[in-house]
């Protein structure tokens, strides 16, 4: 039988009423993300008429503060029950929201405020994810973790093809803060869904040493470095995402500005090539049963690098907007195959009880490079020209591939569970 194949199971089977109200909860604040998507900064320029550096402040610091803040909370989820985690973090996203439309009504909003909402939103999406993926691994066997990750990937494109349409419409009739109330009301709805999962839930057990330590800050990434595998994927997954999210705004400079192209045009280029991440995320298990899991993370990791090039290269006019149509639909068919099946792997390979450790450093790493090199192809980008530095994101995504996993053994081993703090211990 190959990686991925399941007996008795046909595609499709249910996961069962707990991750049902998991899911739900899931889509339903993916939705109210990206209803508000771009609301921050159309706040910040629209009512605060801040300029276009503390437009960029925004979101690169908002994302990387959030990020250190996050670091300590690794730890501290792991010996924690991760449903109160995740009902709490879905809270705290709601309180803080809920704060700039508040402040709008009283007159009284300000750039700060926003830049703190910012920090507290990334802080706790990093640690929402983290104790996510630690409760998926212990609410369904590892056998079903691809068929639940496809289903977030499908959301996660489902949502982003709707969403921002619809945010758009709301933005025009209500303005951008009803976009925001939307997002945090989503939250809300998030964690009443959470709530609802019932069921009982294991305490973590703590080890020897109560005390969260300094040094335990570092446990996640010590773990990743420690595994001959998890190590350069996660070199490969932080360089990928980073730099295709660097080359995010210059090449709305480039189409916005030099190309001429409508704000419209912008946005389709950008929207309809999301079909393709809701039609990979769709065929990744079927792909996973008839080649296995190594091949298809391999291909599709290597295939999905070779496309970002071609947005060196639009003209003006249809030719232009087609080709970067065309790229980023390639792009993000590959993605759409490769997440699911990437994030199944990370969870397997990870042992249980160091799962919310391991992912919150994973999320903090790939935020914090993500912010960095946005940073960094910035200046590129006013030095060398938005095109010439995207291209050369482009030739550096080529060599991405060579963080993946070379061999199929080292993918399917499981991880052996960690000795326990004491003999006899369950």
């Amino acid at each position: 039988m190959r990686s991925g194949q399941r007996v008795g199971h046909p595609p499709g089977h249910r996961l069962g009423r707990r991750f049902g109200w998991l899911w739900g909860a899931y889509g339903t604040s993916a939705l109210g993300t990206w209803l508000a998507f771009g609301a921050f900064p159309l706040i910040a320029v629209r009512v605060l008429h801040s300029g276009p550096a503390e437009v960029a402040a925004l979101s690169a610091a908002g994302a990387a503060v959030g990020a250190a803040v996050a670091v300590p909370l690794g730890p501290w989820v792991e010996f924690r029950r991760k449903r109160p985690v995740l009902i709490a973090m879905d809270l705290a996203r709601f309180a803080a929201l809920l704060t700039v439309p508040a402040a709008f009504a009283l007159g009284v909003l300000t750039f700060l405020q926003l830049l703190l909402v910012s920090v507290v939103v990334a802080a706790a999406d990093i640690t929402f994810r983290a104790a996510s993926g630690a409760y998926l691994k212990t609410l369904l066997p590892a056998e079903d973790l691809l068929v639940a990750n496809a289903r977030f990937e499908s959301t996660t494109w489902t949502t982003t093809i709707i969403g921002p349409p619809l945010g758009g419409a709301a933005t025009g009739l209500l303005g951008p803060v009803a976009t925001v109330v939307a997002d945090a009301v989503s939250y809300l709805l998030s964690a009443f869904g959470i709530r609802a999962m019932g069921g009982r839930e294991q305490r973590p057990e703590r080890p020897a040493a109560a005390r969260l330590r300094a040094r335990d800050l570092l446990d996640g990434w010590r773990y990743i470095l420690a595994d001959a595998t998890l190590r350069p994927l996660l070199g490969n997954t932080a360089l990928f995402n980073g730099l295709v999210m660097a080359v995010q705004p210059l090449l709305a400079v480039l189409m916005l500005g030099r190309l001429g192209f409508a704000p419209w045009q912008y946005g389709l280029a950008f929207a309809a090539p999301s079909i393709g991440g809701l039609l990979g995320s769709r065929v990744a298990r079927p792909l996973v049963t008839r080649f296995g899991q190594h091949r298809v993370l391999v291909t599709a990791g290597a295939l999905r690098a070779v496309w970002p090039v071609g947005l060196a290269f639009p003209g003006p006019g249809a030719g232009g907007l087609l080709l970067v149509t065309g790229v980023e639909f390639g792009l993000i068919l590959c993605c759409g195959v490769f997440n699911p099946v990437h994030a199944t792997y990370r969870l397997r390979r990870t042992a249980t009880d160091r799962a919310a450790r391991t992912l919150s450093a994973w999320a903090v790493t790939t935020k914090a490079s993500a912010a960095l090199l946005t940073a960094v192809w910035g200046l590129l980008g006013s030095v060398l020209g938005p095109r010439t530095a995207i291209g050369l994101a482009g030739v550096l995504l080529l060599a991405t591939p060579l963080l993946l996993p070379r061999r199929a053994a080292a993918l399917l081993r499981e991880p052996e569970p960690e000795p326990k703090p004491a003999p006899g211990r369950p």
